[in-house]
């Protein structure tokens, strides 16, 4: 054991004396906290970048100046004959009845910036989510659109919202035909 020792050039009394000092459980706390701190502003710093705002467009048009430097999601009902492409931008209106006003149509004119073109069932009248900044020229400037087909969710016609849908009666269901696998 002795020899264990000397081969590395440290000899016990040595061991001893790096052990009393203390100095590498301290340089070992020091630098867990500077990692640990690292971390949690790296953490709380991305979440701020991330973070938006759901409003109306009434609230969008009435928070003044704080509308300009928040990074907001505005959703409302595509104009109908608004829409104007442009390779992968669009320009297009939102609206949305306000019923703290009487039920009068609030207006938003955005603008889509984004690296993709529209989704497909961006449409007149379709329900749109618009996410960007709100620009002192009035405009929505919009890095990401988000488009729902309203017709897809709706009940079938005649169908009340809200009441299970009704298997189809016997019979009216046509079936193709069926292949059998032989038995191995």
């Amino acid at each position: 054991m002795g020899a264990l020792f000397k081969r590395g050039g440290k000899t016990p009394a040595k061991l001893k004396d790096m052990a009393s000092t203390g100095r590498k459980p301290t340089s070992i706390i020091v630098a867990s906290l500077i990692i640990v701190g690292v971390v949690v502003w790296l953490a709380f710093s991305a979440a701020g970048d991330n973070k938006s705002y759901y409003v109306t467009i009434a609230e969008l048009q009435g928070m003044g100046s704080k509308a300009y430097s928040r990074h907001l999601r505005v959703a409302g009902n595509v104009k109908p004959g608004s829409i104007e492409r442009v390779g992968t931008a669009a320009h297009f209106a939102l609206l949305e009845k306000d019923p703290a006003a009487g039920g009068k149509t609030q207006v938003l004119e955005v603008s889509y910036q984004g690296t993709e073109p529209p989704p497909d069932t961006f449409k007149d009248d379709s329900q749109a989510l618009a996410i960007g900044t709100y620009g002192r020229d009035g405009v929505f400037h919009a890095t990401q659109l988000q488009a729902k087909c309203a017709s897809k969710y709706a009940p079938a016609p005649g169908a009340r919202p809200g009441q299970p849908v009704a298997a189809p009666a016997a019979g009216s269901v046509k079936t193709t035909a069926s292949v059998e696998m032989p038995a191995r």
